[in-house]
């Protein structure tokens, strides 16, 4: 936490370990990461899914813990949803965090479906 410089001060900081300091990113700032991974998604040759854990996208991330953030999740969500293209990329939407068995296992799916055609 001492080596956060003054202009994050205010964020939403969480100390994960002595070495590590973890800072919350913000509505325009996932809004900003949605557009790039979109854009990065479009490029795809070959079959793509994109998988949307809706319940969180860390431990941290879920409901009651310290980076939880709705509407910084749905600024992300929302920017992927309305700028990768739907003909390249397939988009899956999971009532999940991305640390649940059920999301993981429905990925490993997908992957396994993809490599055998």
């Amino acid at each position: 936490m001492d080596t956060v410089p003054a202009q994050f001060k205010d964020r939403n900081l969480y100390k994960h370990n002595a070495s590590v300091t973890l800072m919350r990113t913000t509505v325009d700032e996932n809004r900003q990461l949605g557009e790039i991974i979109a854009s990065k998604l479009n490029m795809a040759q070959g079959p793509t899914a994109l998988f949307l854990p809706l319940k969180g996208v860390s431990l941290i991330d879920a409901e009651g813990q310290p980076f939880y953030g709705p509407d910084e999740d749905k600024a992300l969500f929302d920017a992927l949803r309305n700028n990768i293209d739907r003909n390249r990329v397939e988009l899956v939407e999971m009532d999940n965090n991305i640390n649940d068995t059920e999301f993981a296992l429905a990925m490993a799916q997908k992957l396994v479906d993809m490599l055998q055609k």
